[in-house]
C-alpha cells in the first residue's frame, strides 16, 4: 500500500478513505432524490408522478435500522461498502438499459429502489467504519470532509452529469442521452468499490451475532435502548423537522428551472441547470461544508446549532425571489444558487454532528446513529412526496412562499433542543 495514505501509526489516513466513501454515499441518494426527477421530466413524467415515486423508493433510508442488526451476522463493515457499491454500480447500468423500453417508468423506477435499499445499507456499513475508526475528536475534525464529500455527490450528479446530459439531448435526444449518464453513474459506483477493496479501513469486524433470531433480539434491544435515551421525544422532532423545508424545496427545483416561464418557471434547458449546480454551486457548497465544520469544531456544537440552522433555512427564499421576478439573466439564478448552496453545506454539517454526538453514544453506536439518519430521512421523504401535488396546486410561486413557512419548525426545534452528551466540540 502506498505510505502517503498511511499516517505515523500505520492506520489507513481518513483522507484516503473518508471522501471517496461519502462521496459513494451521497451519490446514489441524489440520483434518486434530485437527478432523476430531471431526467423523468425531460422524459415527459408529470411533477406529482416524479415526486411521488422517487420519494417513495427512498423509503428504505427510513427503514434501514431495521436491518442493521442482521448486518452482524456476516463478516465485516468493509466488506458490505463494497459489496452495496459494486451492486448500485451494476444496478445504474440496468436502468439505462430500461429507457428505450415502452414501460420504462415502471422498470427504471423499480431498479432504482433496488439500488436504494442498496445505498441504504451501503450508509449503515460506511457510518460504522467512520464511528468506530475515528475517535470522537478525529469525528468533528473530518465532520466537515464527510459532509463536503457527501454533497459534492449532489453537485456531481446534478451539475456535470446533467450538464453532459443537457449536451447529448441536443445530439442524440433525451433516452439515449440520460442512458449513457446512467451508465456513467453506474460506472463510478464500480470504480469506487473497487478503489475501496484496497484503501478502506476494515472497520469493525461483525462476529457478534451469530443466528437471525439473535439479531431479531438485538433489534429488539436497540429499539428500546434508543427510545430510552434522555430528550429522545425531542431528539426525533428535532431531526424529522431539520430538513424539512429542504424536503419540499430540493425536488421541485430542477423542476421549477426547467418549466417555462409561461408555467410560472425559468426556462432553463438541461445544459443550464448542469453548469448552474456543477460549477458554481459546487464551489459554494463546498466552501460552506468545510467552513462549517471548523466552525463547530472552533465554537462547539451547542452554541452554534441554532446559527446554523438559520444559515441552512434562510437561503431558501432565493427560490421565492427567483419565482416572483423569473429573472431571464444566468448569472443572477447563479448567484442566488451559490447563496442556497453555502448555506446548505454550512448548516447540514450540524445535523450530522449532532446524530454522531448526542443521539449514538451507547452500546449500539452504530445502529443507534443509522436510526438516527433513518428518522432524518422519513422527515426529508415526507414533504418531498407532497411536493408535487403542492406545487401543482399552488403554482411555484405561492409553494416556495410555502416553503419559506416551513423553515420555522426547523428553527424553534433548533432553538430550543436539548443537549444530553458533553461531546460538543
Amino acid at each position: 500500500m502506498n505510505n502517503n495514505n498511511m499516517n505515523a501509526s500505520g492506520k489507513i489516513h481518513p483522507g484516503s478513505w473518508i471522501p471517496s466513501m461519502y462521496f459513494a454515499m451521497g451519490l446514489p441518494f441524489v440520483v434518486i432524490a434530485q437527478a432523476s426527477a430531471l431526467m423523468y421530466k425531460n422524459l415527459g413524467v408529470s411533477d406529482t408522478q416524479i415526486a411521488l415515486w422517487t420519494s417513495l423508493i427512498m423509503l428504505p433510508w427510513t427503514l434501514k435500522p431495521l436491518w442493521s442488526p442482521v448486518l452482524e451476522m456476516f463478516r465485516s463493515q468493509k466488506h458490505f461498502v463494497v459489496a452495496t457499491q459494486l451492486f448500485s454500480g451494476v444496478t445504474f447500468v440496468l436502468v439505462a438499459l430500461t429507457l428505450p423500453l415502452d414501460n420504462f417508468f415502471q422498470y427504471s423506477i423499480a431498479l432504482l429502489g433496488l439500488i436504494a435499499i442498496s445505498g441504504a445499507t451501503h450508509d449503515i456499513a460506511a457510518d460504522g467504519v467512520y464511528i468506530n475508526v475515528l475517535s470522537s475528536e478525529e469525528q468533528a475534525k473530518y465532520i466537515g470532509w464527510q459532509g463536503a464529500a457527501y454533497n459534492i455527490a449532489k453537485i456531481v450528479s446534478g451539475g456535470a452529469f446533467v450538464y453532459v446530459a443537457g449536451e447529448l439531448e441536443k445530439s442524440i435526444g433525451v433516452i439515449s442521452a440520460w442512458s449513457i449518464v446512467m451508465s456513467a453513474y453506474g460506472a463510478c459506483m464500480l470504480f469506487m468499490g473497487i478503489y475501496h477493496i484496497k484503501f478502506l479501513p476494515k472497520g469493525q469486524t461483525n462476529q457478534n451475532v451469530q443466528s437471525l433470531k439473535q439479531g431479531l433480539t438485538i433489534l429488539r434491544d436497540v429499539i428500546k435502548t434508543f427510545f430510552s435515551k434522555k430528550f429522545v421525544l425531542w431528539y426525533v422532532i428535532f431531526i424529522m423537522l431539520y430538513r424539512f423545508a429542504e424536503g419540499f424545496a430540493i425536488k421541485i427545483a430542477p423542476l421549477f428551472f426547467k418549466a417555462s416561464t409561461e408555467q410560472g418557471g425559468l426556462g432553463l434547458d438541461t445544459s443550464e441547470i448542469g453548469v448552474i449546480y456543477g460549477t458554481f454551486g459546487a464551489a459554494a457548497f463546498v466552501i460552506g461544508s468545510l467552513l462549517g465544520g471548523y466552525y463547530i469544531s472552533s465554537h462547539g456544537l451547542k452554541k452554534s446549532l441554532f446559527r446554523l440552522a438559520l444559515v441552512f433555512n434562510i437561503p431558501f427564499a432565493v427560490y421565492t425571489l427567483l419565482a416572483t421576478f423569473q429573472p431571464d439573466q444566468l448569472w443572477i439564478i447563479s448567484l442566488a444558487v451559490v447563496f442556497e448552496y453555502f448555506g446548505y453545506g454550512f448548516g447540514f454539517v450540524a445535523l450530522i454532528l449532532f446524530m454522531m454526538q448526542q443521539i449514538a453514544p451507547g452500546k449500539y453506536r452504530t445502529a443507534h446513529y443509522a436510526f438516527a439518519t433513518g428518522i432524518m430521512n422519513l422527515g426529508f421523504m415526507l414533504p418531498s412526496m407532497l411536493s408535487g401535488v403542492l406545487s401543482d396546486w399552488l403554482g411555484y410561486q405561492k409553494f416556495f412562499i410555502w416553503v419559506l413557512i416551513a423553515t420555522v419548525p426547523s428553527l424553534l426545534v433548533a432553538k430550543y433542543v436539548p443537549f444530553n452528551n458533553r461531546l460538543e466540540k
